[in-house]
């Protein structure tokens, strides 16, 4: 079966569907730059008072954080907790870039360049 041969009301229901994903998608993308923008002026503070890029401490909080949450919305702990460390990664990531040059703008972009 293709997809133009879909029936009308099936099609019409794909396409709200696929319109809300889309604007989740879209929200999810804008929460994750503000995230990005509280994170690059923490980096920017702990390079300014010698702090180290990670903390594992406040890391596993939020993970077991973050899954509890998982938990009550009904999503995969699991799957959310792969999120975060994924996150997690790379604002130590740029954590680490911001202690190697504390010169750096505090308004810098976080987007990759590749």
């Amino acid at each position: 079966m293709t997809t133009r041969d879909i029936d009308d009301s099936v099609r019409a229901e794909l396409d709200r569907l696929r319109g809300s994903i889309d604007n989740i998608d879209a929200a999810v993308v804008h929460m994750l730059a503000e995230r990005f923008k509280c994170t690059q002026q923490v980096g920017h503070l702990k390079a300014q008072h010698r702090l180290p890029p990670a903390d594992p401490a406040r890391e596993a909080r939020q993970i077991e954080r973050l899954r509890q949450l998982a938990e009550s919305a009904r999503l995969d702990p699991a799957f959310a907790e792969k999120l975060l460390n994924f996150i997690i990664a790379e604002v130590i990531r740029h954590h680490e870039t911001i202690a190697a040059n504390p010169a750096a703008a505090p308004g810098a972009t976080t987007a990759n360049p590749r």
